[in-house]
């Protein structure tokens, strides 16, 4: 089995990301393990997870996450779904399918979302979560941009409180329990994400993750290579001399393979063996050394 690389893990329910982490160096007896995306303890699904080198490739990884979460209408809590503080309740008998339906287009594309009082988001060099254990949650929260590309709606089902399933694809910092709270309030009515799995994240896919239970169970840790979540990057292929050079620092003139380059983006890096060697970034004809990963 690898000794480094990445896991596909299956978050469950009541875990923090940190507590992953946390088990996964006890179980792997390496240190040097990050993860990609962190999700609130409630939530559970998609965690990628990094142990040795690759934890130097996170901030690679692609940046799209998919989520399949239910929303309650008709109320407002102070954390955005049910752990907090019920803070207002109204009838959603009244409200048609057709009115949601007319208001989601609002939350594609580029928005404007605050986080939640209750979130990982720092202020004044302290998260959010730690603010409000101590009672001094800020009440006016820094917006932020971020993107919805997709929001499919799975289930409806009207009534007093209403519920609503919802998958959505978005980018790197969006909340899914700020959209509950936002879509609420654009309906009149509030609301708050009462359910939520990531089913991708960061190139990794639910239907491959492991559950952390089977880990825990004492199942094997599947270590999945260094370059299995960059497929999307381009690639360039060094020849033996080049590829020494290149893990010295130097850049190297290129000739790429299988995926079309940018000027300026990442890509991988490989020797004549296929053996990956790490990032480099690509900029006048030039592969410059960004990660190296191969020592000579």
């Amino acid at each position: 089995m690898l000794s480094e690389g990445f896991v596909n893990l299956d978050k469950p329910a009541g875990w923090t990301s940190h507590d992953c982490v946390a088990k996964l160096r006890r179980l792997l007896r390496e240190r040097r393990i990050g993860h990609g995306g962190t999700l609130d303890p409630a939530v559970t699904g998609v965690l990628p997870i990094a142990v040795g080198r690759a934890t130097r490739l996170l901030p690679y990884l692609p940046s799209g996450k998919t989520y399949v979460g239910t929303i309650r209408l008709g109320l407002q809590t102070s954390t955005d779904d049910l752990s907090g503080d019920r803070l207002a309740e109204a009838d959603t008998s009244h409200l048609p399918l057709t009115a949601i339906e007319a208001v989601l287009p609002q939350f594609l594309g580029q928005i404007q979302q605050q986080p939640p009082q209750v979130s990982a988001v720092q202020v004044q060099g302290q998260r959010l979560y730690q603010l409000a254990r101590q009672g001094k949650a800020p009440v006016d929260l820094p917006w932020r941009t971020v993107e919805i590309q997709v929001i499919r709606i799975l289930g409806w089902r009207p009534g007093a409180q209403a519920e609503l399933d919802l998958e959505v694809q978005c980018g790197a910092g969006t909340y899914i329990r700020s959209l509950a709270r936002d879509l609420g309030a654009a309906l009149g009515v509030g609301g708050t994400l009462a359910e939520l799995r990531r089913t991708a994240s960061s190139g990794f896919e639910i239907s491959t993750s492991t559950p952390l239970t089977d880990l825990l169970d004492g199942a094997p840790v599947p270590l999945l290579a260094l370059d299995s979540p960059l497929q999307y990057l381009a690639v360039v292929r060094l020849a033996e001399e080049a590829s020494d050079r290149w893990r010295q620092g130097q850049a190297i003139p290129i000739t790429i393979t299988d995926l079309p380059a940018v000027e300026g983006s990442p890509a991988r890096v490989y020797c004549p063996q296929n053996r990956f060697l790490g990032i480099g970034t690509i900029t006048a004809g030039l592969c410059k050394p960004k990660v190296v990963l191969a020592a000579i």
